[in-house]
Formats: structure tokens, sequence, C-alpha cells
């Protein structure tokens, strides 16, 4: 078998977008582009058998200091992992390609299920799993950094993913949390504009990365990334940008008409037809609660100066039969108006009138817990029918030991050092 240090695009692209068990956008010809933006320098390398690539690697090269470097596999390298001949070979070969780039270590994190686990994180269906796969991993030479439940390590561990590969999308619809349903079935009673946008949207599209990022202590990158992210794949027909809007002036019409409809319900509430005084009483609660809340949140909309707000967006990623939703944010005001739960459905329903097969949702916790940061974002993917996903982890293929050891014990501070500077 044969190595190759630079596999011309059209060659690449041709295995990665085709492969069936391990095509990914982060191991595509061009995330090598968008990966650019964040200093890294792209190799794309892959291993022949009888002039055929059977195995192929985006990897992403970071300058440390002096002629060291290391090396970065988004989401791991493209083959079939069940043909160990080809992994090892194709690890050795790698093991070279750093030791030649100056690498202190090569790091990848697979997106290869780890077991099947139910909504609740609990473990189904045990006798399948990839354990063995972790074993043989090892056995090579890696070092797997474990188990981590959070958000450790470069990329997420866990996932929500929604299969859309089923006969009608109604079928997709049931298979959605009841109160994602509710909220859906309701329509878009407030008249928000969604839309699949383009780079003229790009300051909306940042303006609630940067409002998501401040409330919930989430990393937000530049202006410029997201730009070159959407430019770079989106002319591949690699990403689309989805906005959601509202006009103020007719929100405040809406919230008039709903809040005149209440009144006069109220005043032409005919208590004769009401035997049971209990039901007359449930029924003007109900009506006074809907009604102050109704007029609290049309107080608040008045205090709102702007002709419009863009109230959540997102910004996917495309690839083979798969669709990402990488990033994505909300704006601190109105989020009653459920613009997100429009938004998701919007992309999914999309999803599935361009045939993909599956959407990930791109991450979330492994530990869920109402009292986490992130357990809403959980909660609200989680509704959204998908499967929780549990990948194999991350692993490093050390090449300098000691300043691996070095660079473990001063990274992490380094990282907090940079965090705090950036707020």
């Amino acid at each position: 078998m044969e190595f190759v240090e630079q596999v011309k695009e059209q060659e690449f692209e041709e295995f990665v977008s085709h492969h069936p068990t391990k095509s990914h956008f982060m191991q595509s010809y061009y995330w090598g582009d968008v990966s650019k933006e964040k200093g890294f320098v792209p190799h794309r390398v892959g291993l022949k058998n009888n002039q055929k690539l059977v195995a192929t690697a985006l990897i992403l090269e970071k300058h440390l200091f002096g002629k060291y470097t290391y090396l970065y596999i988004p989401r791991g390298f493209v083959t079939d992992f069940s043909n160990h001949k080809i992994v090892q070979k194709f690890l050795q070969e790698l093991k070279k390609f750093g030791k030649k780039r100056g690498a202190i270590f090569i790091a990848m994190d697979p997106d290869i299920k780890l077991q099947d686990l139910d909504a609740d994180g609990n473990v189904i269906h045990p006798e399948k799993n990839n354990f063995e796969l972790v074993t043989f991993l090892k056995k090579c030479g890696l070092k797997h950094l474990g188990f981590n439940k959070n958000f450790e390590n470069r990329e997420p561990r866990y996932t929500f993913r929604l299969n859309l590969d089923q006969p009608s999308f109604d079928d997709i619809y049931k298979g959605m949390h009841p109160t994602t349903r509710k909220i859906l079935n309701k329509g878009n009673q407030y008249d928000l504009d969604v839309f699949v946008g383009d780079e003229k949207n790009i300051d909306d599209f940042y303006l609630t990365m940067k409002e998501t990022a401040a409330r919930e202590h989430l990393f937000c990158f530049s202006k410029e990334y997201y730009l070159n992210f959407y430019h770079t794949l989106h002319q591949h027909n690699m990403s689309d940008l989805y906005v959601v809007k509202v006009d103020i002036s007719k929100l405040k019409e809406t919230y008039q008409k709903k809040i005149q409809s209440l009144k006069q319900e109220w005043e032409s509430l005919d208590e004769s037809k009401y035997k049971n005084k209990q039901k007359l009483e449930n029924k003007k609660k109900d009506l006074q609660k809907n009604l102050e809340k109704l007029e609290k949140e049309f107080n608040n909309i008045e205090q709102i100066d702007e002709k419009e707000l863009v109230l959540s967006s997102i910004m996917t990623a495309k690839y083979n039969d798969k669709v990402w939703t990488i990033h994505g944010g909300n704006h601190r005001l109105l989020r009653e108006l459920n613009a997100n739960y429009l938004l998701y459905y919007t992309i999914i329903k999309d999803a599935f009138d361009q045939g993909y097969k599956t959407i990930d949702f791109f991450g979330t916790i492994g530990d869920p817990n109402p009292k986490d940061n992130g357990y809403g974002i959980h909660l609200f993917k989680k509704r959204l029918g998908g499967e929780y996903t549990e990948f194999i982890g991350e692993f490093h293929l050390i090449l300098n030991k000691p300043l691996y050891v070095l660079y473990q014990k001063v990274y992490p501070s380094i990282r907090k050092w940079i965090k705090k500077i950036k707020g």
C-alpha cells in the first residue's frame, strides 16, 4: 500500500463524500480551507491499494513553538475501521508524516458510535457496542482520553441525530416530543419571517451568536470566521444560513388583536352554560392568566426601539446524506415567541424534502442535569426526537513523549488564560 501526501481535490472529495460509513464535512477537502481562519495548515493525505484510495485524512497542523506542532484529524480519518490491516498501516504512515512535520502528537476524535442509548442516556442493546474498536486503537499505540461527559475535548462526544430516512415527514413529526408538537401545532401565529439568507445576513447571524454566547457562557468566534465558514462551504453547496426575523409593528398589532379577543371572550362569557361553578371559576382564571401574560409581553414589546429584530439564526453544514446544525443563536428578547422551534422545524423539513437521511444537532452534554448550564439546550435538542448518540472519544498518537507531557500540563493553563482574556 502506498501513502500519498497530497491527494488531489477531486480524487479526495470523490472518496470522502461517497464513503458509506465515515463521510463527514469535517473531513472534506474544503473544511481545510475553513480551518485556515483558526490558524491551521491543512494537509490532505491518503492511502492507496492498487492505485485506489482506501483511506484519507484531512490533517490540520497547528504550530506550537520552535519547530514543533501538533496535528489534528477532526472526526477521525476516513476508512473502513473494521479493516484492521488498513487502519494499522494508515496509522503507521500518519506517524511518519507527523514526525516529518515536527508534531508532538496527532489528535483524532472519530464520529463512530460507542453504544446505543435511549433518550435519557441509558444503555440499550448492550451486546452492540464499539468497545472492541477502542481497545484495538489503544493496541495500535493511541492514547484514549477517556469517556468524558461534557465538552472537555475538541469536539462534542455526545449529540442528537434525527433519522430523516422515513416514509413521510409525518412520521418524523410524530417522533418529536409532545411539548415540541404543541408549540409547532400553533403554526406561525406571530407572522415571523423565516428564510434562507446569504452573506448579507451575516451581521444578523453574528448578533444572535454574541447574544447566546454571553447568556450561556459559550465561546463565540469572530464575525470573519463565520463569514469564511459560510462563503467557503456554501459555494460547494455545503452550508445554508437560516434566519428568523420579526416586524415589531406587526407584532404589536398581533398582540393587540389577541388581547382584544380575550377581553371579548371574557365579556361574552355565558355563565348560565356552566352548571358546575368550579369549571366556571377555572375558565375565568385561565382567561385572566392568559390576559395578564399577553399584556405583560405586550408591555415588553413596547419598550423595543428597533423596527425589526433577528430572533434566531442557524448556519448549517451539509455533506453527503447528512445535515449538521453547526452554529446558531437566539436573541435575548422575545424568546416567548419560540422562534427557535419554528427555525429548527424549517431546517428539518427542508433537509427531508431535499433527500438528506440524517440531521445532526451537533453536540450536547453527556450527563444531563437540570442544574447544568447546558441543560436547557440539551432538553431542546432532545425534544426534537433524535437519537441520543455517544461517540468513542478522542485519541492521541504521541510522537514526542517528554514534550507531550509538558504540553498536557501547560496547555490547560493557557486555555484558561485565553478564555479569561476573551471574557
